[in-house]
């Protein structure tokens, strides 16, 4: 058995995976308490992703009735970019700071200059800056709250953090690692030099982690916390990495010409690559996998998200939000929302505000509400996918998973608006099974491969699959060119088009 773990912006995921019987056979996951302020900050507690984790564990191990001894090795995914930064006895000296805090805005304005603008960011990192990636929040900490900075002995992402716990070692992987902002995506190296313009009282070689290769073990889990748990010895702890990159191990996305995208309270897109990749936007971030290769990505801030509030405004069930919009016509009879009630991030737009365009008299309904803010989120990923330039127009096949994925009208939508064929993987937890395989792959080291997991494990559901309608996908031209215009008329965001 192999334990795969999914930490979350919204919740801690757990799934046991039976290798042999090819199948999952217990799951389960406990929520998270988000911390929301002013100026766009949000935070969480690192304990509690700790408690939501044994939470979870526990009652995975009770849903597959296995004892478990059986668990040889556990991969974990986590939101990427999160700052957790700890002192001499491993506690944090400040709450995390997440992906989706805008708070550090300025202060990452400040670094993309200092490190020459786009071009010099390129040159030293592979890609640009954004805000939200770790760098800026680290510099936020040390101008803010400098008694907390000058207690740092250690500097985590989230993923790093579970595996530090579970294992008592400080390492970190070149997937994750790449979302820092202080990291070379093609050398795979930290960047010690960048680091010394966002921390220069704090050490590189000592706060930050040790790299690992992607198949190698992160260590093995604490003898304390083994029995704890009902763990055998021994047992190990994989790389991991970051949610998008496990995601993408979990479609199995692990060579050229897969699209995977992410519905979830971010919206992502993700193509792999065998080398760094150069688009020619600096919207997309050239990461690397957490297989060895290369994931070039964009994220919106703004998915599930703002489906919810929408949601939540009107006071609708679920699947009662999914029939409106579902119902009504495409274009939402004039409506159009750009959805960036949390800034945004592609486009680069970190302190934007949500906007509501064409409401009349007689279109304004909730099945319309409920369809414009879908459309939304769906025109903002097409946005997105144009900015891979020609790994989008190669892709064949878009792989989504995510919460937003379980909707057949929104699947349809995703084909409709990108002109690319759409099916889900029967696991669209994607990530936390990406983590079970990765945890397998670096187990069985020398008598299997990643690429003969995902052959196994990944299944398409060919129920989900939907094919785009030529009809609507021309009425949807006419929609996103409205949409472009927005985007220059209400944020200045150049208005021309390149087709994937």
């Amino acid at each position: 058995m192999y334990l795969g773990v999914d930490c979350g912006t919204q919740s801690t995921k757990v799934v046991i995976v039976d290798i042999e019987a090819v199948a999952i056979v217990g799951e389960a996951s406990r929520p998270h308490r988000l911390i929301e302020g002013e100026h766009g900050r949000r935070e969480q507690h690192p304990g509690d992703w700790l408690a939501a984790f044994r939470g979870a564990f526990s009652e995975a191990v009770a849903r597959a009735g296995i004892d478990a001894r059986e668990i040889r090795a556990i991969g974990v995914s986590g939101q990427q970019h999160g700052l957790v930064a700890l002192d001499r006895e491993g506690e944090p000296v400040y709450p995390a700071k997440l992906w989706c805090d805008t708070e550090t805005a300025a202060h990452n304005a400040d670094l993309v200059e200092r490190l020459g603008g786009e071009a010099g960011c390129l040159d030293k990192l592979g890609l640009v800056l954004q805000t939200g990636y770790t760098a800026s929040k680290l510099a936020w900490l040390r101008d803010t709250h400098p008694k907390a900075y000058r207690r740092i002995e250690s500097l985590l992402l989230p993923h790093d953090y579970l595996n530090f716990w579970l294992t008592g070692e400080r390492v970190s992987e070149a997937g994750d690692a790449s979302g820092t902002g202080y990291f070379d995506t093609r050398t795979r190296r930290w960047r010690e030099d960048v680091f010394a313009e966002i921390a220069p009282e704090l050490d590189p070689a000592r706060v930050l982690p040790r790299l690992i290769e992607a198949h190698e073990a992160a260590g093995m889990v604490r003898p304390a916390l083994a029995r704890e748990l009902g763990l055998a010895e021994g047992v190990v702890v994989s790389s991991g990495g970051g949610d998008n990159m496990l995601g993408a191990i979990g479609t199995g996305n692990i060579a050229p010409g897969e699209i995977t995208m992410s519905l979830g309270t971010s919206g992502t897109l993700c193509a792999h690559a065998d080398g760094p990749v150069r688009t020619g936007s600096a919207m997309v971030a050239n990461f690397c996998s957490s297989d060895g290769g290369w994931l070039p990505l964009i994220c919106t801030m703004n998915a599930t998200s703002a489906t919810t509030r929408v949601r939540e405004m009107l006071g609708l069930a679920l699947s009662d939000f999914g029939a409106h919009f579902a119902s009504a016509p495409i274009g939402a009879e004039g409506i159009l929302m750009l959805p960036f009630l949390d800034g945004e991030r592609v486009p680069a737009l970190p302190n934007a505000s949500a906007s509501l365009l064409g409401l009349t008299g007689t279109n304004l309904t909730r099945a319309n509400l409920c369809r414009a803010v879908v459309e939304g989120v769906t025109l903002g990923l097409r946005f997105g996918l144009e900015q891979l330039g020609t790994l989008a127009g190669e892709a064949h096949q878009i792989r989504l998973i995510g919460g937003g994925a379980k909707s057949p009208a929104w699947r349809q939508m995703v084909a409709d608006i990108t002109g690319i064929p759409v099916v889900s993987p029967r696991v669209t937890d994607a990530a936390a099974l990406g983590a079970a395989l990765q945890a397998a792959w670096c187990e069985r080291q020398g008598s299997t491969t990643l690429s003969h997991l995902c052959e196994r494990l990944v299944v398409l559901d060919e129920a989900t699959r939907a094919e785009p309608a030529p009809a609507s996908v021309m009425a949807y031209e006419a929609v996103y060119a409205r949409y472009r215009r927005a985007l220059a008329e209400q944020h200045g965001v150049s208005a021309e088009r390149h087709s994937p």
